[in-house]
């Protein structure tokens, strides 16, 4: 009795005002669309965030004195021009590398293994022959797991079912961006005649974290760009193999804080290492790759994302996890915003003790 007395004065406390109400089924009623139909309205989603992103150059020409419909096409020309220079002359090029990086791939584990059985010679009191056998049954017992994926029967209708689903993305997601971005005031103005009049906190909610996602995403796909292409430039400077690919890698890596680079260094040291051995090349790879990675932590995370709601480090790691664990890449991708989301709701959410509190406080002499 005493327990649910409890459950109903914690009800009470925080479920009592109705605009609490709204915003928790609202949020409820986000989860369940999309872990319900995430996959099947993926180029839906992918397209709200798409539109969503160029939606602040589209506002920036109205504000220059441009109509909408004008500003429109010309930020979707744009996008359809970049989309075909990615489709057509970047993706041909990271095709090309990765068969070529395939092909090299038995190559590799053999300069790796040769490597790995210098190594009892070498360092005799760090390494013995027993750990470099386990090492080298490690090597073999993963490649041959992969090489039995991807030779299984079943890979094939999978991997057919993907290039299907890709097309369809393809072909979809620019004419929903184009639609999304023309008449983004009637699909507003339609979804709000089905909103519940007493909703301000939850308005007050988006407001805040309006500003804050679009600065995150804007600011993300900017960093990614940004250091794709310093990345590429270097490592092609400095004549290292697949630097289209493993710039793209590096490029991405950014989508996860703090983890992103680590695990990255691990790729580029391989193919450093095997390109050039323990040479000064090798070295002055990774050296411009920690330069790389010094300027984009130090220098350009904080001039894109200076307006963007500081998390502390620990809550952007479990967001990272959490949200990637439940929705994979674009779990990853918006694990800040998310996090951002709950931060907002949490603090806009209305608590009658603390409320209580300032009143008496305020009627104190």
């Amino acid at each position: 009795m005493a327990m649910f007395s409890q459950i109903k004065d914690w009800y009470h406390r925080n479920f009592s005002d109705p605009q609490v109400v709204i915003l928790a089924l609202w949020l409820l009623f986000g989860v369940v669309v999309i872990m319900a139909f995430g996959r099947m309205l993926a180029p839906v989603f992918a397209s709200i965030v798409v539109a969503y992103l160029l939606e602040g150059l589209v506002g920036r020409l109205e504000r220059l004195g441009m109509p909408r419909m004008l500003a429109v096409s010309v930020v979707f020309s744009a996008f359809m021009a970049a989309l075909i220079v990615v489709f057509f002359g970047i993706t041909p090029m990271i095709i090309r590398q990765v068969i070529d990086a395939a092909r090299e791939f038995p190559g590799y584990i053999g300069q790796i293994q040769q490597f790995v059985l210098q190594l009892p010679d070498r360092y005799p009191q760090i390494v013995g022959e027993g750990q470099v056998n386990d090492i080298l049954e490690s090597i073999r017992r993963y490649i041959g797991d992969q090489s039995s994926k991807v030779v299984s029967p079943s890979g094939l209708p999978s991997g057919l079912m993907y290039l299907i689903g890709l097309v369809v993305f393809l072909v979809l997601m620019p004419i929903l961006v184009f639609f999304f971005l023309k008449d983004k005031r009637q699909i507003l103005a339609w979804f709000g005649r089905y909103l519940p009049r007493n909703r301000a906190l939850t308005m007050r909610v988006w407001s805040e974290v309006d500003a804050q996602i679009g600065n995150y995403i804007r600011g993300k796909v900017l960093e990614i760009l940004i250091v794709w292409i310093v990345t590429f430039t270097t490592f092609s400077l400095l004549d290292l193999p697949f630097a289209m690919l493993i710039s793209m890698i590096v490029g991405f890596s950014v989508l996860i804080p703090y983890i992103g680079a680590a695990i990255v260094t691990i790729p580029v040291a391989i193919v450093a290492f095997i390109e050039f051995g323990f040479t000064a090349d090798f070295a002055w790879v990774m050296a411009a790759y920690a330069i790389i990675q010094m300027l984009d932590g130090n220098v350009l995370v904080p001039v894109l994302f200076s307006e963007v709601v500081s998390l502390h480090p620990v809550a952007i790691i479990i967001a990272v996890l959490v949200f990637g664990g439940i929705w994979g890449f674009w779990g990853v991708f918006f694990a800040i915003p998310l996090a951002t989301l709950v931060n907002a709701v949490l603090r806009a959410w209305p608590r009658q003790e603390a409320e209580a509190d300032a009143v008496a406080g305020d009627g104190q002499p």
